[in-house]
């Protein structure tokens, strides 16, 4: 479960894809598929992604591509069948639940939470709108610092509302958006306390039967002679296991267990009005803040598409849909050393005939010792961007962290230059005085962002 422009790619809810000129057609073109097919190829082979790819024009299945294994163990590879834990993207199914007792007169946008969870901060302020656009000031339960350490053990209802009552709110409803997950938790507890029904019943009779889904459900434990991918983070190049969330935690922010031809399907019928009234689609689509309910709009270059993006554990995620070029694509990884943002830029500049160098992944990397290691470490600033990133070192790692978000791992490929791939994150230090880096210059998504030291003292 994860992010818009460059302060919340970094969490990785929303891919911004605009840094290519593409024109989309009205139909599938005849592009070069060894070309793609090679590409993602490489990216197996170099260990940057495990996962499947697919494009569809208008229904027809355009191009499909499986990378890597479900289950590095035991040698299984994956297949389009493979069924892929899609995080966030869940939000957009709970949206969608919302929206149908919306269209059918059992709740309102402007219902206040009171009416149901009295006891959380802000409650009579806070309307079920607020929590649909992330404008709810909840603080997100899953960036405390103790989360990592309970998020595999199962959590019941009760237990989550309590850790959610004792968080402070972050800011006045509907005065600002900050991604939260615990939104997303609470609006799957609103829909089982109308309905009578669990979540995972509500997906299965109001999404799952009438699009005759075969492989999408509120996922249990992962069982890989099911068809069903372990998920891998990488380390020194190579995958090893990631740790397992268990899934009575993120429900309806992050549950959802589906395959790309299906999450296709369902992101079709959307639109299509198969799911929900033109009324509630349109509120769907509506950006404020830079969000919508339940979608966000993608922009590539002058086109745009509607989506989400998801990560939970080292599954990452991508589903959009272009609506004036019935085009769509989904992306699931489960296991990811590389810029997603950068793979679909990939994919869809060759999908639509643009120019696009396969890259050679030769950059060297080099080690640090924990001496020079100090010179980076520090608190950054930029007057570009409302986030301060700091420097430091964790367990002998070099890591960065920027306001209100995950820290992430430095990879050096010189004394100056460090990258975190599954971001597309380039840091390049300079400006060395007193044994300690001064600045960098943050490059991601096709921006470049001068962030300058804080504090000029040893940290």
């Amino acid at each position: 479960m994860r992010a818009l422009r460059l302060k919340n790619v970094l969490l990785g809810l929303l891919v911004v894809v605009g840094t290519q000129v593409v024109a989309l057609g009205q139909s599938s073109p005849a592009f070069d598929r060894q070309k793609l097919d090679t590409y993602l190829e490489k990216l197996g082979e170099e260990n940057k992604m495990m996962g499947v790819l697919t494009i569809d024009s208008a229904g027809s299945g355009g191009y499909h591509k499986t990378v890597g294994f479900r289950d590095i163990d035991n040698n299984s590879r994956a297949n389009r069948e493979t069924t892929y834990r899609i995080g966030s993207i869940t939000k957009t199914y709970t949206t969608t639940l919302i929206m149908q007792l919306v269209d059918e007169g059992e709740l309102s946008l402007s219902t206040s939470l009171a009416d149901y969870y009295p006891q959380m901060p802000q409650a009579e302020q806070i309307t079920i709108e607020h929590l649909l656009r992330h404008q709810s000031g909840l603080y997100n339960f899953t960036n405390a610092s103790d989360y990592p350490g309970w998020m595999t053990e199962p959590r019941s209802k009760d237990e989550l509302l309590e850790i959610f009552y004792e968080d402070d709110p972050q800011f006045e409803p509907g005065s600002q958006t900050s991604y939260s997950n615990t939104n997303y938790v609470l609006l799957q507890f609103v829909l089982e306390d109308i309905t009578g029904q669990s979540y995972s019943d509500l997906l299965q009779k109001r999404i799952v039967e009438p699009l005759n889904l075969q492989h999408t459900h509120y996922g249990d434990a992962i069982e890989p002679q099911n068809n069903e991918a372990l998920s891998y983070q990488g380390k020194d190049g190579q995958w090893q296991l990631a740790p397992e969330t268990d899934l009575s935690i993120p429900g309806g922010a992050g549950a959802v267990v589906s395959t790309n031809d299906e999450m296709i399907t369902f992101i079709r019928a959307l639109f299509d009005g198969k799911l929900v009234s033109q009324e509630s689609l349109d509120k769907m689509t509506d950006i404020k803040q830079g969000f919508g309910i339940g979608l966000t709009k993608v922009p590539f270059n002058e086109r745009y598409a509607f989506g989400h993006n998801g990560g939970i554990d080292g599954f990452q995620s991508h589903l959009s849909y272009f609506p004036e070029e019935d085009v769509a694509i989904a992306l699931t990884t489960n296991g990811l050393q590389y810029s997603m943002n950068d793979i679909l830029i990939g994919a869809l500049s060759i999908y639509f005939g643009r120019d696009f160098k396969i890259p050679s992944f030769d950059e060297k990397t080099i080690t640090l010792s924990v001496d020079q290691m100090k010179k980076y470490v520090g608190t950054y600033t930029t007057n570009q961007l409302p986030i301060d990133i700091e420097v430091f070192i964790e367990k002998e790692t070099l890591k960065a962290q920027a306001t209100g978000q995950q820290a992430f791992p430095l990879t050096a490929n010189s004394k100056t230059k460090f990258r975190f791939d599954p971001a597309g994150v380039v840091m390049e230090f300079d400006s060395l005085n007193g044994g300690q880096y001064q600045q960098f210059i943050l490059n991601q998504a096709g921006g470049s962002y001068p962030f300058i030291r804080k504090e000029t003292s040893n940290n």
